[in-house]
């Protein structure tokens, strides 16, 4: 019989890991102002895509391109899983950035001088989570490749190494890895060592990027997964309706993850790096949205029945065409059923730039 999670030796750590002061980390060290803006690379899974899977031969789970999404801000469906804009789109705003568009759109070379977007819904740190159905992390990183290559014919080697070495590469990964095990039908059997697999995957991608040149790094933590609304209906014992074994597996992610950075800093001459506890910040706008101008914590804006965590948002998913639309998304934690609204991105985006992470140092110091 498998260990329960609480028998697993780094549950302890979990419970050490809610109660030091790490809700938010910042490793960046002495600063040096560059000359120029520090462009922005955009790795990982829904959270940051902002189109790239209206691209690929994929199912309707993994896009966002259709009507409701993108109602309040762009009027239009864009691909961004959420009413509007996405972290990644206010990071670059505050770095006086352009929104970056989607790596795969036709022309969007003309904005590598600012970075790129490659991230893609569904993806995970594991090449087998949702496999054909989205751009794995591997693939992500050749993208990255080809628009190194790209900078190097247009800038000469040595501007195109000072452009990479000065950028900041943002990463949201890691969330499917987990998900995937509770919403498809997995073969994947969940080991003692799962999340490290997991993370493991992701600091192989981010040594990749050092080699090449790039030095700062900023991440975010997992959030409560067992409380998003899709979870959420999968469990009808818990007392606050979070599917428990869904959020003990972000809880380990999170220290590995936690832990595994602060190695890096050590090992790895140069590497910066901003985690922010998206976890927390999560499970607070869930637990008391009034502190936050909001009225909705638990139910999605977007979906069907309990929580409106059935993901049938828009209609054109396998799950059924019924769906509610909520009035106001602003009042809202949760867009449809595993993403959030743009409120809420938006405090996120504000948190990290500004708050003990500081992600805004990453962009002003070389």
């Amino acid at each position: 019989m498998a260990k329960p999670l609480s028998a697993h030796p780094s549950f302890t750590l979990v419970l050490i890991f809610l109660y030091l002061s790490c809700s938010f980390h910042f490793h960046v060290g002495e600063c040096h102002k560059p000359k120029r803006k520090a462009a922005l690379f955009i790795f990982g899974d829904s959270l940051y895509d902002v189109g790239n899977n209206n691209y690929i031969n994929t199912t309707t789970l993994d896009q966002a391109n259709f009507w409701p999404y993108g109602e309040t801000y762009f009027k239009f469906p864009t691909g961004r899983f959420s009413d509007g804009r996405l972290i990644s789109d206010f990071i670059a705003e505050y770095a006086k950035l352009p929104l970056l568009p989607p790596f795969l759109q036709l022309g969007s070379q003309h904005s590598y001088y600012n970075g790129a977007n490659f991230a893609s819904a569904g993806a995970g740190a594991l090449v087998q989570t949702f496999q054909g159905s989205v751009i794995n992390m591997k693939t992500q990183l050749k993208n990255f490749k080809k628009v190194k290559t790209w900078l190097k014919k247009k800038l000469s080697k040595s501007k195109s190494q000072k452009l990479l070495s000065n950028a900041v590469y943002i990463f949201s990964i890691g969330t499917n890895d987990y998900l995937s095990l509770f919403v498809a039908n997995s073969s994947v059997q969940v080991s003692p060592q799962y999340e490290q697999m997991v993370v493991g995957n992701l600091t192989t991608i981010v040594k990749e990027i050092y080699k090449i040149g790039g030095r700062k790094f900023g991440f975010l933590n997992l959030g409560d997964l067992g409380c998003l609304p899709g979870l959420r209906i999968l469990n009808s014992s818990s007392k606050n309706g979070c599917l428990e074994k869904a959020s003990a597996l972000a809880k380990l992610h999170n220290v590995e993850l936690y832990n595994i950075l602060l190695k890096m800093k050590k090992q790895m001459k140069g590497f910066k790096y901003s985690l922010y506890d998206f976890n927390s910040s999560l499970r607070e706008r869930i637990n008391h949205p009034s502190k936050y101008g909001l009225k909705e914590g638990k139910i999605a804006c977007c979906g069907r029945e309990k929580f409106r965590g059935i993901h049938s948002c828009g209609g054109k998913r396998p799950v059924g065409h019924e769906f509610e639309l909520c009035q106001n998304p602003s009042m809202h934690v949760f867009w449809d059923s595993y993403h959030l609204t743009e409120t809420i991105y938006q405090q996120m985006a504000a948190e990290m730039w500004n708050g003990p992470s500081n992600f805004k140092s990453l962009f002003q110091c070389l």
